[in-house]
């Protein structure tokens, strides 16, 4: 039996699960985990079972919890700052070995002809108990006539922190860089990383640089010249509704009929919304005999949200699935067309198929039906040339901006003109795959080496330019109205006389009007 706290105010507590081992009740306090195998898998939501806490959301609750324990001078509201990984050390064999070594509980540095110092060879690298290392079990190597070595070893960001100087100049045994070969390089152009990954390496490479620079080893007072923060690639999760106290599960466009409490469920048995029942029902003994009421289609409809992806939501991705069935180009660039590079973005697998239907279509330019190569080394024609360099010029300039969605699109837009005037020459589809190359690397190689015949590598391959030339307009498309509705659209060259086709008009709006 638990014995309850004795508080200053009312506080019920409601047992729903009880650990076995210790009888302890696992409360549920998030709504929408009571029938969640392990309820504290939900980190935020509205608050239940918590009193005078019951029906705020996470934030407000808190505040409010705040509130009461300052209202009851039991404590204080306090902002705590502070560094991830303020201990330096780990208790793991992987990671730089400290050069130190203790005699008599004294610690000592070794000196700069025992560096640097390599890892024992292991085969066990489970911990030595006593929270010690993995390397406290290589005796022979923590023993030296020097004294007891060190046996933690540095974290990750001990060497991910300055490690980018060390490629200027790897094998200079003096130095971390010789100062000619960092002025020659400089700092980095641009560094790209997610915002969480900036806070837990960019910070300490900055603190690194700056320290560096201190003792005179590099040349600038900034690491990176340019920092762009890609955005999280959000998932969609789905959700499945069950009637309170039931084993019934009801539709999502159903569900205010009925009380139902919010469950996540597997996005795998989930296609358009639409659950796999009898998947859903193998997926957990619980489910087995679950029984659903379905919309008047037959349908069992999930609900959705986009959300942060995550294990306990199940509306994790994987991207070998994705490269299994769709192929490591489509995936590649299905994420660069999801939207804005720094825009956080969410995952849709069902809509990764526009991208696959794209690369066949560009694929289908090079081949006949039958299958047989279709190339054709015709000259090509100013509409041709004209679609070709404006994708160039769109495509470069975009890359230089970092708008990598709106490549694809360009690319999109080309093919589906290329394809509708059945252009299947080699002057026009050559610096097309060359353009492509680095969005979608493997068939724009296979392209290049067993259909355009070239030795080298497609990404050895000058990048194509565009020429003004080709995209200078000598006509264009005038839409015709009539009582405000396009009728016609009549193309006039643009060296045409304006006092002919001024009168043109005037005769076209007489004639309409009568």
């Amino acid at each position: 039996m638990v014995q309850e706290l004795s508080w200053q105010y009312p506080r019920r507590t409601t047992a729903i699960l009880d650990l076995p081992k210790f009888g302890l009740p696992i409360i549920p306090i998030i709504q929408g985990t009571e029938d969640l195998e392990n309820p504290t898998d939900l980190k935020r939501g509205i608050a239940i079972n918590s009193d005078f806490l019951n029906g705020l959301d996470t934030e407000a609750a808190t505040e409010k919890a705040i509130q009461r324990i300052e209202q009851y001078n039991v404590g204080k509201k306090k902002i705590n700052y502070r560094l991830r990984d303020a201990g330096f050390s780990r208790q793991r064999y992987w990671g730089e070995p400290f050069p130190i070594v203790y005699r008599d509980g004294v610690a000592y540095p070794l000196p700069e002809s025992e560096l640097p110092i390599d890892l024992p060879t292991l085969t066990d690298f489970s911990s030595a108990g006593n929270g010690k290392s993995p390397l406290a079990k290589a005796t022979d190597w923590t023993h030296t006539s020097l004294g007891e070595r060190e046996t933690d070893t540095m974290p990750g960001y001990a060497g991910s922190s300055w490690y980018y100087l060390r490629y200027m100049d790897p094998t200079n045994p003096d130095q971390p860089v010789s100062p000619e070969a960092e002025r020659y390089w400089g700092n980095v152009d641009l560094y790209i990383g997610g915002t969480e990954h900036a806070v837990g390496h960019l910070l300490y490479a900055r603190m690194w640089y700056k320290f560096f620079y201190d003792m005179g080893w590099v040349s600038h007072t900034e690491p990176f010249q340019r920092l762009v923060n890609q955005g999280m690639i959000q998932g969609r999760s789905n959700f499945v509704y069950r009637a309170k106290g039931t084993n019934t599960f009801v539709s999502a466009d159903l569900k205010d009929q009925y009380n139902t409490t919010e469950l996540p469920v597997d996005i795998s048995m989930v296609q358009n919304d639409v659950l796999d029942t009898a998947a859903f029902k193998r997926w957990k003994p619980d489910y087995a005999n679950a029984e659903f009421v379905l919309n008047p289609d037959g349908k069992y409809i999930c609900g959705s949200a986009v959300e942060k992806m995550s294990k306990s939501k199940h509306n994790v991705v994987n991207p070998d699935d994705m490269v299994a069935k769709y192929g490591a180009d489509c995936f590649r660039m299905y994420e660069m067309f999801l939207g804005p590079l720094e825009d956080s973005k969410p995952w849709n697998t069902d809509n990764i198929q526009g991208v696959s239907r794209f690369l066949l279509k560009f694929w289908r330019l090079f081949f006949e039906q039958n299958g047989n190569i279709a190339l054709t080394d015709d000259a090509p024609t100013n509409t041709e040339l004209k679609t070709l360099h404006k994708t160039i010029k769109k495509v470069n300039e975009d890359i230089e901006r970092f708008s990598l969605n709106t490549c694809i699109s360009a690319f999109m837009e080309c093919v589906n003109h290329l394809q509708e005037i059945k252009c299947r020459k080699r002057a026009i589809l050559d610096p097309l795959v060359r353009l492509i190359a680095p969005f979608a690397p493997f068939m724009s190689e296979e392209l290049w080496q067993n259909v355009l015949k070239q030795d080298q590598t497609v990404h050895n391959a000058p990048y194509p330019t565009h020429n003004d030339a080709y995209l200078v307009e000598d006509a264009y498309e005038y839409p015709v109205q009539i009582n405000r509705k396009v009728r016609e659209k009549i193309t006039i060259s643009l060296a045409a006389d304006p006092t002919k086709y001024n009168k043109f008009c005037w005769q076209t709006n007489k004639s309409a009007n009568g």
